[in-house]
């Protein structure tokens, strides 16, 4: 069981539909959060959220980050702000990312590379970055967790989804070695492949279209379930589990 309530957290890609959610579960358990997202507004409407989700006890802090996680320091940027406004970090959970369609041959460097660097290179950096905290955090017996959001294509990769499968496959094979890598130190990877969720991420692609896809889980439904995996002490959540 890894406690909450006054545990420092950094929740990347706030501003989305799941990351905010995610964001404001924790803050209802009392965590104290960074959230960093692209649209400085939506992040400020996800802190507020996340304040407002605390019933009772102390007010949650929350810092908010509007920073670009494609760039080569914003994981070090992002676990400053964590202490500059907490002191220390106990908790990461990457729930950034983007998403594109089409085929193999349509597939041009640009594109790959804003796949590659926000849903496999950002949270791998971030990690780096964050680890000297969680190994501290895990020392001084708070607990220390990252959990990644992954997606089930690193399960079973679709066509006109190849790279965009690959990413995702490829943040979850680091998060196989991760985890074994980190355990003695205490650091728990908690890798998480939730199916098709209906977060309005699949109309937004960086290029092409959707293809038809059958309606998607709650995000409510999978937040609640993300979190459930943070607190309950789990490192693998497949998309069967959802």
């Amino acid at each position: 069981m890894t406690h909450v309530s006054g545990r420092s957290f950094l929740v990347t890609g706030a501003s989305g539909a799941l990351g905010s959610r995610v964001a404001a579960r924790l803050g209802a358990a009392g965590a104290a959060l960074t959230l960093t997202g692209r649209d400085p507004d939506r992040l400020a409407a996800a802190a507020r959220a996340a304040r407002a989700a605390r019933a009772a006890g102390p007010a949650v802090a929350a810092a908010v980050l509007p920073v670009d996680l494609t760039l080569p320091d914003a994981g070090e940027r992002a676990v400053a702000a964590a202490l500059a406004a907490h002191g220390g970090l106990d908790g990461v959970v990457h729930a950034a990312g983007v998403v594109a369609f089409g085929p193999v041959d349509a597939l041009d460097d640009d594109v790959l590379d804003e796949l590659l660097l926000l849903n496999t290179v950002a949270p791998i950096r971030l990690l780096r970055a964050a680890l000297p905290q969680l190994r501290a955090s895990a020392a001084a017996g708070r607990g220390a967790v990252v959990c990644h959001i992954s997606a089930v294509v690193a399960e079973r990769a679709l066509p006109g989804m190849a790279a965009y499968s690959a990413s995702k496959a490829a943040l979850t094979a680091f998060d196989a070695a991760a985890a074994v890598e980190l355990r003695r130190a205490g650091v728990r990877v908690l890798d998480v492949r939730p199916p098709h969720t209906e977060t309005g991420l699949a109309g937004r692609p960086i290029v092409g279209e959707a293809p038809r896809l059958p309606p998607g889980k709650e995000p409510d439904e999978v937040a609640d379930r993300i979190v459930a995996a943070i607190t309950g002490g789990e490192r693998d959540v497949p998309s069967t589990a959802f």
